[in-house]
């Protein structure tokens, strides 16, 4: 009788800790401020994109009434993905005032915003290292919004050249979480139809060659205390990695294909305008279940697209609702101490 109740007690424990987590709500960790509406559309001319017309001008009120309506609790904030300006004063400056802003907005409302801070181009590496020391130190950042590479054209480096390696050392010094988001950076083809313009067309590509980049150079491994989320399911990077294991060893990679795999497994891989039982079952049988997160991509997107993707989660999962239940927040919680420490503080004043 006496182990009946201690079954019991357990049994309800984890139910009670299942149902204080379920009320607490979603974390998104892909979900933009665009501060400039004008430069905003202007850059959607240049892409082939159109940002729905109620997400502008954004405000923080109406991030917080799109979470209420999506179920979500916490957003951590990023940059939108625009192409990197040059190395200068001014940009330094640019990226200060919008982390500066990030910052002030977490603070007001702590329980509902992170941000991932933004650097300085990265060719401005002592500019990059300087900003991670101050965001970290000063505004107590979430962790780095990065590009997957920087610069135009035959000048754009990717995130794992040699010249970005002081910026890497730094970020794995700190053991710091980093979101990497997909430059919109045109192919050398015009994108195929208005309704395939970059945002649809290059920029999962580009994530992935960010990924593989920095698996075949051996950086991933090299700097493995940072934590890398990749946007949108990884683009094709859980489709093509294989590819890479086997070919690029041919090519030269001093990697066996068996450890490039490994390093494509260690990437953290967020949800955004990617889930479908295609593509989610292809990612469950790649990556272990505490590296997959929940993105919304709002306000590039409206609740209602954004909301799209989630249904196809929450059906795909609706078996496994602790398995969702990672996803949607407790795998995030892992990464993120200042959240943690605010669940704590919710979660440790119910009795279990």
């Amino acid at each position: 009788m006496a182990q009946r109740q201690v079954s019991n007690k357990s049994t309800l424990h984890v139910l009670l800790i299942h149902y204080v987590h379920r009320s607490k709500g979603i974390i998104d960790v892909h979900h933009h401020m665009f501060l400039d509406a004008q430069e905003k559309v202007k850059k959607n001319t240049e892409v082939g994109w159109i940002t729905p017309s109620e997400n502008l001008p954004w405000q923080p009120s109406s991030s917080i009434a799109a979470m209420d309506a999506m179920g979500i609790q916490t957003a951590i904030l990023s940059p939108p993905p625009l192409a990197s300006a040059a190395p200068s004063a001014e940009n330094r400056e640019q990226v200060r005032v919008i982390n500066m802003y990030a910052a002030q907005l977490c603070a007001a409302y702590p329980a509902r915003f992170g941000f991932f801070a933004g650097l300085p181009c990265l060719d401005d590496v002592q500019g990059a290292v300087s900003e991670i020391a101050f965001c970290m130190d000063h505004l107590a950042a979430d962790g780095f919004a990065l590009l997957s590479s920087y610069g135009v054209g035959s000048t754009a480096r990717y995130i794992a050249d040699d010249l970005y390696d002081p910026i890497w050392d730094e970020l794995n010094r700190r053991h710091a979480v980093v979101f990497l988001h997909g430059a919109q950076t045109p192919s050398s083809t015009r994108y195929p139809h208005p309704f395939l313009g970059l945002p649809i067309s290059e920029v999962p590509n580009e994530t992935y060659k960010a990924a593989a980049h920095l698996v075949v150079t051996g950086k991933k491994h090299r700097f493995q205390n940072v934590k890398i989320i990749l946007a949108h399911l990884g683009g094709s990077t859980p489709f093509l990695a294989p590819r890479v294991a086997v070919l690029s060893h041919h090519m030269g990679c001093t990697l066996t294909p068996e450890r490039i795999l490994e390093d494509f497994q260690s990437f953290y891989y967020e949800t955004a305008l990617s889930s479908h039982p295609t593509t989610l079952a292809a990612l469950e049988a790649f990556v272990p279940p505490d590296h997959i997160l929940f993105g919304s991509d709002y306000p590039a997107v409206s609740t209602t697209m954004s909301e799209w993707y989630t249904k196809h989660l929450q059906e795909y999962y609706a078996s496994k609702p602790f398995k969702l239940d990672c996803i949607l927040r407790d795998n995030t919680l892992s990464l993120f101490p200042r959240l943690r420490q605010l669940e704590a503080g919710t979660v440790c004043g119910v009795s279990l």
